[in-house]
């Protein structure tokens, strides 16, 4: 530990810190744009396209540190619109566009570079472009990096609202006189000045690295873009630091052990994240399996005890799992008192539970066959795995669409939903008579019927039924009753 503290003490170790914390901020910001975007191939290629205006610098006699700037941003921008132009202009994929452009300025650069090196006196190093040179970073690359890293971030914050909605929603943001393609080249130009900031730190190769993987990480921990933003920086930030420092410790090329050390960071969210990560989804899915168990236990204990003929055996034979994994779902179900202590006969509320399950299962029946045109041979299946992932919502939206349907395509009664009646207005024919019963599901019911003149013990007989409503006599009186309202109406035959 004291070498370490002796080593980061060193003037190279502190510029090399400094570089390096500054480029983990810049690309982990700027790359939760390009992730978003799918440019990803995009980052890659702007980083290995730049080594021509390396070049073309060199040769014209700015081999300073402003003038590699300045050829590799114009060497950029020059890829990025070639690329785009082919992607728009010629019918070729998007990502053999990507790739055509980048490998042909690639190749130039590195036959540049390497006639060049071949001249007397000549100190361009391939390697160096390649890989980065973090611990050679001298004064003018570490101010020509701040300065980059303070344009970005300003501009991210100034133009965030036009990134975030070209980013999301291109069509509405040319609505609001928004030019995508403008920010598409201005985030272009973001990336080329990254890119070469990046250079002497990482090198061409594991730019990449900076970019995309903090940012990759980042979300995965998070859905808000704010937040995505600051953890992405933070994430590159400490991918930085942890690559350099473990490069010292054990002598290592800094570039490549800051892109491992983002790969640690992207591994360990993948596997911890609260929302995303894998051990999260693995016991979400062992608690959506246990659920399914568990309904499909108390649908199949309903149906048998409608018929007389619930026992344990019969349960074994048509659930599928063994005998102590049914055991397991039976003491759930008594522990939630939807089954009787003692036996296996459901309770009211179990009984009420589980012909909410049968609801779904028959809706969901009636809607492959309605509206999908599926035979009742082939609805089964898919009615038994979405049953339990229906909501009460899109099951009331799936029931309003279907016409508050009695039956299923099978010809079985569909139940009510919970807090219906279990005969309703709805149900009742055309010129059938009816009576309104004195108990309805709620006081508010009752203070509409009374509104309408429809009061306990009335009789009254149907007239019509349209889509939107059903209109009853009553007296020689025609009153239209809106069909959400009608399902709701507790009334006698």
């Amino acid at each position: 530990m004291t070498e370490l503290l002796q080593h980061l003490s060193e003037p190279w170790a502190i510029r090399a810190l400094a570089a390096s914390s500054l480029v983990g901020i810049m690309c982990g910001i700027l790359g939760c744009f390009i992730v978003l975007r799918n440019m990803a191939l995009i980052g890659d290629a702007l980083s290995h396209a730049i080594l021509p205006g390396v070049v073309v610098a060199y040769i014209l006699g700015m081999g300073t540190t402003l003038g590699y700037f300045g050829g590799s941003v114009v060497a950029g921008l020059l890829t990025a619109i070639m690329i785009t132009w082919i992607q728009r202009n010629v019918k070729t994929k998007n990502d053999a566009a990507i790739g055509i452009v980048f490998t042909a300025m690639f190749s130039i650069g590195v036959i540049g570079i390497s006639r060049i090196s071949r001249i007397p006196g000549t100190h361009i190093d391939l390697k160096d472009f390649l890989f980065g040179n973090v611990l050679g970073v001298a004064n003018d690359d570490l101010y020509l990096t701040a300065a980059i890293t303070v344009y970005v971030l300003l501009s991210v914050a100034i133009f965030f609202r036009y990134l975030f909605i070209t980013t999301f929603q291109p069509i509405i943001a040319e609505t609001q006189g928004i030019s995508a393609s403008t920010i598409h080249y201005f985030l272009m130009l973001l990336l080329s000045f990254a890119v070469v900031a990046s250079l002497q730190v990482v090198g061409v190769i594991l730019v990449v690295a900076m970019l995309i993987t903090p940012a990759s990480t980042a979300l995965l921990l998070t859905d808000r873009m704010q937040r995505v933003l600051v953890l992405a920086a933070i994430i590159g930030l400490f991918s930085a630091i942890t690559g350099l420092v473990g490069a010292i410790i054990f002598e290592m090329p800094p570039g490549p052990a800051m892109a491992i050390a983002a790969t640690g960071f992207y591994i360990l969210a993948a596997f911890f994240s609260p929302k995303k990560g894998l051990i999260f989804r693995f016991f979400q899915k062992r608690k959506l399996q246990g659920r399914i168990q568990l309904e499909d236990t108390l649908k199949q204990s309903h149906r048998f005890q409608q018929k007389g003929e619930l026992s344990l055996d019969k349960l074994l034979q048509n659930l599928g799992f063994n005998k102590k994994i049914l055991q397991k779902q039976l003491a759930i179900l008594r522990s939630q008192e939807l089954m009787e202590k003692n036996s296996l006969r459901l309770t009211e509320t179990g009984a009420e539970k589980a012909s909410q399950l049968v609801r779904a299962h028959r809706l969901w029946e009636t809607y492959l066959a309605d509206k999908v045109g599926l035979t009742a041979e082939q609805i089964h299946e898919d009615a038994e795995k979405y049953e339990h992932l229906l909501t009460d919502e899109i099951l009331d939206e799936v029931d309003k669409t279907l016409g508050y349907p009695t039956t299923d395509p099978h010809g079985s009664p569909i139940p009510a939903r919970r807090g219906l009646p279990a005969y309703s207005l709805l149900q009742l024919e055309l010129l059938q008579q009816g009576k309104i019963a004195s108990k309805q599901t709620s006081e508010h019911i009752t203070a509409r019927l009374w509104r309408l003149g429809l009061l306990p013990e009335t009789i009254f007989l149907i007239k019509n039924k349209a889509a939107e409503f059903v209109e009853v006599e009553q007296s020689g009186t025609m009153i239209q009753i809106p069909n959400d309202l009608a399902r709701r109406i507790h009334v006698e035959k």
